[in-house]
């Protein structure tokens, strides 16, 4: 445990935890072998065995991260349950999700979860890969292999094993005189 990590509340650390410089960790769980990056937050969670949080990763009550997992830096994890093996990559939202074993999930991902009335869920199933930059619109579900492509924005059930795209094709304007000002 480095220096200026603050603990609040009933926190249980299990054997070769490390945690690294100003990280805050509240009435939560650590299991073995797992590795808190700098600048990083957890309330009210628990993380697995062998995995990494961070650098400034945020661990929103009620979030249970799986074991082997990688959580990158500036990710935000809201009420959600990852399996095992999962890895999320830098800059992205899971909020209200259910994720199965080895999901990957990249740069820039947003769980889009509430409609402005209420919050939905976002399950996705073992094994998917949801490229960078990819919007959620929950409720929905990404089945078991599937793989949803880099910039997508997604709003209907994602079938197995198959690629989806849900991209608005690129479209020059010859016309566009420029800003007027």
């Amino acid at each position: 445990i480095e220096s200026n990590v603050i603990f609040e509340g009933n926190c249980k650390l299990y054997n070769d935890v490390s945690i690294e410089p100003f990280v805050l960790i509240n009435n939560s769980t650590i299991k073995a072998n797992s590795q808190i990056k700098s600048f990083s937050s957890i309330e009210e969670s628990q993380i697995g065995e062998n995995t990494f949080i961070g650098p400034q990763a945020r661990i929103r009550p009620e979030s249970s991260i799986g074991n082997n997992c990688q959580i990158g830096n500036f990710v935000e994890v809201k009420e959600s349950k990852l399996g095992d093996g999962c890895r999320v990559n830098h800059m992205a939202f899971i909020g209200d999700s259910e994720i199965e074993d080895n999901v990957t999930i990249g740069a820039g991902v947003i769980t889009c979860n509430h409609d402005g009335v209420r919050t939905n869920k976002t399950i996705i199933k073992k094994g998917a890969y949801i490229g960078s930059n990819v919007n959620l619109i929950a409720p929905i579900t990404i089945n078991e292999n599937a793989v949803v492509g880099s910039g997508s924005t997604v709003n209907e059930e994602v079938p197995a094993n198959k690629l989806t795209i849900a991209r608005v094709r690129q479209k020059v304007v010859d016309s566009w005189k420029g800003f007027k000002k």
